[in-house]
């Protein structure tokens, strides 16, 4: 809620957004749900978003990057230990959040997995940043000669790539087969084979 003196924000209406899309879910929710919480007109949200589209959008690029890429960076930025555990954990840590987040935050998910279809540029940027963080991982396992020499970004983005099946929400009612991490488990050993 905001008040005469508190001034809106995008922060605020993405908070709202995010509140009122977890109740209503994507399909339903309008501009005027989320202006309603505020107890501001819609029109005062369309000075700040130009459309309900580029609200989900902001919505999902903000989940994206609190929900999913920031855990991830704080994996991909560590120096201690292992290369092969700390790309290991990278990939399961996103797996189990996607999974988690299919499950417990099915709303949140499920715009997600929309937008992932609509808003390619934003969806590769994240992509991008993803691949990067893999491909520090890798630059640091070739450094404590870990990993064999070569070139960190091509071989990052093949290994995400090549784990798509299991974070990628295309693929998401894959992810509750018996198989699933077995699945994973082959192609982990695959990959390790080919860059250690």
């Amino acid at each position: 809620m905001t008040t005469n003196d508190t001034p809106l924000t995008k922060e605020m209406i993405l908070d709202a957004a995010e509140q009122v899309l977890r109740r209503y879910g994507p399909d339903k929710t309008s501009v005027i749900d989320i202006a309603k919480v505020l107890q501001v007109s819609h029109g005062t949200l369309y000075r700040h978003f130009a459309s309900k589209a580029s609200l989900r959008e902001a919505v999902t690029e903000r989940w994206l990057q609190y929900s999913i890429a920031a855990p991830l960076e704080e994996i991909a930025g560590r120096t201690d230990g292992s290369s092969i555990e700390r790309l290991r954990l990278w990939l399961v840590t996103l797996i189990h959040a996607k999974r988690k987040f299919a499950v417990e935050d099915a709303e949140m998910f499920g715009m997600y997995a929309a937008v992932t279809m609509i808003e390619v540029d934003m969806i590769t940027a994240h992509v991008n940043r993803l691949i990067r963080q893999i491909a520090q991982i890798i630059e640091q396992g070739m450094a404590n000669r870990e990993f064999k020499p070569g070139q960190s970004a091509p071989h990052a983005k093949a290994v995400f790539l090549a784990t798509s099946r299991f974070h990628h929400p295309a693929h998401a009612k894959e992810w509750s087969l018996e198989t699933v991490d077995d699945d994973f488990e082959a192609v982990w050993q695959l990959l390790l084979t080919g860059l250690a």
